[in-house]
């Protein structure tokens, strides 16, 4: 095969740019969904009157319902088909849509927010499925490009947007908001994704699934009940994490005697699969755990609004979308060992600021630290999803974009409690203010009052306090942060290890043939 031909191969043509549209407008959906969801909590306590800890479960439900649902989606796209399947998620997340701004308490608000995961769950996954066997391994990191871009928008549009929305509408429309989109998406669906052809050879592991999704999400309810209570020894935290994590091991035991077991951890014998894994868990743990504390930094430190603490964190975004064409492009030609190590220490150095931030540090240095670390962020994530399903056959793909979403699941909502958890234990080491309690008795520290004062000033007028007491308390939340900070930084460090072991020499793709040119038959999906 000439070079031109092979150039022309690894084109993202126009068949597979159709599909890709598909898979991104249902990644939109999922990924903003969560963020946008994040900044409503607020207006869910005053709207239902309910507790910061009951309003929370809309969160912790959808992860739930997501941790619950991924790790039948593998096996469910062989047995059904990656198009019927996805055209189900898609459907079932708009319905929950739907059904959840209609919701009139927050019991109700809980409930649809699962069937929202439900189909959430799969989307992603499956889209990744789609997407590798639309256009081949070899072009995988461009493809992950493509898909990478809502993956790292999300976290900075979802806040604006929900924002937005919240303060010209109402709440109900952060769920309105889905319904166009789900209706396009679904008729897209049908009109762009290949037809293809399921032989349902494999039973279904239900002895797996008795273990592996209810140990999952027992595991992810103790870790996200850790934030409320604060410490391991409540019960509520360590006895779920414990069942939980017994099912887990007792799963991973027995995942090697069947044939074809739910999750197939056989694949972790692959190296390219094994290592990158590793890397992208440490990574999430680190990076996405502390991601959720930039802008809570700016509400509740700085005093902004939720639109301007959005708005405050679009550098990131902007960084991102310069790097991650280019990196997607490089990851199908130059080994990540080469690449990834290099962009990891762009967000090493723009890190470090959040690990000295105070009550005035500039806006200035926090935008062009969050410009750089978008620019690491955009030649990290994707390059090692792309390392870690490039090397696999056609039909492993589904699996394992399974076990990679998996760990991604866990490791953002390991990363998001112990980062709370953290920040949480640090504000109590305030200054309690003698003779102030809150509703339940228990006395408001100098942080607490200085926290709350940001958001709503009339707080000042209704309990006159000495100004040298705010200026205290936002010193100490300041430094709360700036610790909490510090260990997400050193657990970014930390990735430098297993990134050392990604390749450093180009692996060819599955779909290659020895003499490195690319196979032209069509992949049959079994």
């Amino acid at each position: 095969m000439t070079q031109q031909s092979v150039a022309t191969a690894d084109k993202l043509d126009a068949a597979v740019l159709k599909v890709a549209g598909v898979v991104v407008l249902g990644a939109i959906m999922s990924i903003l969904d969560v963020t946008v969801v994040s900044v409503a909590l607020p207006t869910f306590q005053s709207e239902f009157d309910a507790s910061y800890a009951r309003v929370a479960w809309t969160m912790t439900a959808y992860t739930l319902a997501l941790a619950t649902v991924i790790p039948l989606s593998g096996w469910a796209a062989d047995r059904f088909g990656t198009k019927r399947l996805y055209m189900v998620a898609l459907a079932l997340f708009t319905i929950g849509s739907g059904l959840c701004a209609t919701a009139d308490t927050i019991g109700e608000l809980i409930g649809y927010r699962v069937l929202q995961g439900l189909g959430g769950g799969m989307l992603m996954p499956l889209g990744m499925t789609i997407m590798t066997r639309a256009a081949g391994p070899h072009r995988i990191g461009r493809l992950m490009a493509v898909l990478g871009i809502p993956m790292l928008l999300g976290p900075i549009g979802g806040p604006i947007l929900g924002g937005w929305l919240i303060d010209t509408a109402s709440w109900h429309w952060i769920f309105l908001i889905n319904l166009p989109i789900g209706v396009v998406a679904l008729i897209y669906a049908q009109m762009a994704l290949p037809k293809d052809a399921p032989e349902p050879s494999e039973s279904f592991d239900f002895v797996g699934m008795l273990m592996l999704s209810p140990g999952l999400a027992l595991f992810l309810y103790g870790v996200s009940s850790l934030p409320e209570a604060g410490t391991f020894t409540e019960a509520k935290v360590w006895a779920p994490m414990l069942v939980g994590g017994a099912l887990v091991v007792a799963f991973v035991l027995y995942s090697f005697k069947p044939r074809h077991p739910l999750l197939d951890l056989r694949l972790f014998r692959n190296r390219s699969l094994t290592i990158a894994s590793l890397t992208l868990f440490v990574f999430i743990i680190a990076f996405m755990g502390a991601g959720l504390l930039f802008p809570s930094y700016f509400l509740q430190v700085r005093g902004e609004t939720t639109l301007a603490a959005g708005l405050l964190m679009a550098p990131q975004g902007i960084g991102a979308m310069i790097t991650m064409p280019i990196a997607g492009t490089l990851a199908d030609r130059v080994p990540i060992g080469r690449t990834v190590p290099f962009a990891l220490g762009l967000i090493v150095v723009g890190f470090f600021s959040f690990t000295q931030v105070d009550p005035q540090t500039s806006y200035w240095l926090l935008g062009g630290s969050l410009f750089v670390m978008g620019l690491g962020m955009g030649g990290t994530m994707m390059p090692i999803m792309t390392s870690a399903l490039r090397t696999l056959q056609a039909q492993e793909v589904a699996r394992g974009s399974t076990l990679v979403n998996i760990l991604q699941q866990i490791g953002g909502s390991v990363g998001a409690a112990v980062m709370s958890v953290i920040l949480t234990n640090e504000l109590n080491g305030s200054r309690p203010i003698p003779g102030l309690v809150d509703e339940s008795g228990k006395p408001v520290t100098e942080a607490g009052l200085a926290i709350a004062s940001q958001q709503r000033p009339e707080l000042l007028q209704q309990m006159p306090v000495d100004p040298s007491i705010i200026e205290r308390g936002l010193d100490f939340a300041a430094k709360s942060f700036a610790t909490t900070f510090w260990v997400a930084f050193a657990l970014v460090v930390l990735t430098f290890i297993p990134a050392a072991l990604l390749p450093r020499r180009r692996q060819p793709a599955q779909l290659d043939d020895p003499q490195g040119e690319l196979v032209k038959t069509p992949v049959v999906i079994h």
